[in-house]
């Protein structure tokens, strides 16, 4: 099933996955924005906000159930030794990068493996380093140990070892989130296909890269056989009927670190990018397949986003999804039984923007930080999925119940603050 009107929970990555795993949109979640500031407060110097010790998540309302639970891959929701470890939010199992900005960096110095240390084969060096013209040699910036590979296999270990019971897997691959960073076997596919490449330098942050786009295409090839590799294993081991597999990103497509959002034409026909609450920021893909029981080729124009994955999950678990949640469960939609509930509202807020949507109507404030009482951009997803006609003016009714619903819709954080608290 491929859903065209979803949405992820944020349009930067970690508050995004802290609202898959809790089920509570960026106006009640714990996790509103990243948090580099928290990494000086670890003493490994590394990890971002950690979620509280008590916070409800899929992965501890699947261990109730019964299921061995697994993250592999970039974490960024508690950094090492605090309550927001994954080994803390109950995962029986974790491997990869605690720290986002550690996941910057592709060959890194060390993963993670349930709370210890793994030292790689790579050299260290500052995964951000703006340079002013091409090195002399782009190799100093790659090593012995690419990290998506020894992630891939770890998760089909895992796989392997839980086949008889059952299991959940969530495996945040990084890719293809820049640094541009990928083996040379993979970019030499688009080395011939005459892209005109100039080098990037990385003097607009992230390390530098000789054919950046090139680069850019093989990660995400990369990324499809990383999925095409669990997908195999999983039907080699007889486990396809048994095996709902979700597909989706945590954001828009990227706009920095020599990613060419204008050349690959990543969110056509939408407006904005990853960091904004326009469609290009939070509209993203998604495909779930379970033979037997999802219709193959099927499409859903439902309206979904992140909050929906855990009560989903829950409920084919045959688990209660707790009170007070903010998603709804796509059980009968995936499965063809039943009406399907739709959303009331969907919510999202960054630092300094608020964005809603109500049936095909989407609400947009930008810019509150330099303007509180920053306009209402109104826009009928119906007619206009660019979001280049704004309506505010044209309907002034729809516009104050959306405005009004905005305020709504949100309790303050005592630690992300937002230019619309009190």
């Amino acid at each position: 099933m491929r859903f065209t009107d979803h949405y992820s929970g944020h349009a930067v990555c970690a508050p995004s996955r802290c609202v898959l795993l809790t089920g509570l949109h960026t106006g009640h979640a714990y996790i509103r924005e990243n948090s580099p500031w928290a990494s000086g407060q670890n003493p490994h110097g590394e990890g971002q906000e950690p979620l509280p010790a008590e916070t409800v998540t899929l992965a501890r309302l699947l261990q109730g159930r019964g299921y061995t639970t697994s993250c592999i891959g970039k974490w960024g929701l508690g950094g090492p030794e605090t309550t927001g470890a994954p080994e803390n939010q109950g995962f029986d199992h974790f491997f990869g990068y605690l720290c986002q900005k550690q996941a910057h960096d592709y060959y890194p110095a060390h993963l993670w493996r349930d709370g210890e240390k793994v030292e790689l084969d790579n050299p260290l060096f500052l995964g951000h380093e703006r340079l002013t013209e091409a090195p002399d040699n782009y190799d100093r910036y790659s090593g012995n140990d690419y990290a998506p590979d020894l992630m891939l296999s770890e998760a089909l270990g895992f796989i392997r070892e839980n086949k008889d019971g059952p299991f959940f897997l969530w495996y945040t691959s990084p890719i293809p989130h820049v640094s541009l960073q990928v083996p040379d076997v993979w970019t030499q596919r688009y080395s011939n296909l005459g892209w005109d490449e100039a080098p990037y330098l990385g003097d607009r942050g992230y390390l530098p890269h000789p054919t950046p786009r090139a680069a850019y295409a093989a990660m995400i090839t990369h990324l499809d056989a990383e999925v095409g590799r669990i997908v195999a294993l999983v039907e080699e081991l007889g486990l396809e009927g048994d095996t709902l597999i979700v597909f989706s990103s945590d954001n828009g497509a990227s706009f920095n670190g020599g990613c060419d959002r204008a050349f690959f034409e990543s969110n056509e026909p939408l407006r904005g990018m990853k960091t904004q609450l326009w469609e290009g920021g939070i509209r993203v893909p998604m495909i779930a397949t379970w033979p037997g029981q999802i219709a193959a080729g099927s499409e859903s124009s439902v309206p979904s986003y992140f909050t929906d994955v855990l009560p989903t999950c829950v409920e084919l678990a045959g688990g209660e999804t707790p009170e007070g949640l903010d998603g709804i469960s796509l059980v009968p939609m995936l499965l063809g039984e039943g009406e399907q509930p739709q959303h009331d509202y969907m919510y999202w807020e960054n630092g300094h923007s608020q964005a809603i949507r109500v049936g095909d109507w989407k609400a947009v404030r930008m810019n509150l930080r330099r303007d509180p009482d920053a306009p209402l951009q109104l826009y009928n997803l119906a007619d206009d999925i660019a979001e280049a006609n704004d309506l505010a003016e044209d309907e002034p009714e729809v516009a104050a119940r959306l405005r009004q619903m905005l305020i709504d819709a949100r309790t303050p954080s005592a630690i992300f603050k937002h230019p619309t608290d009190p």
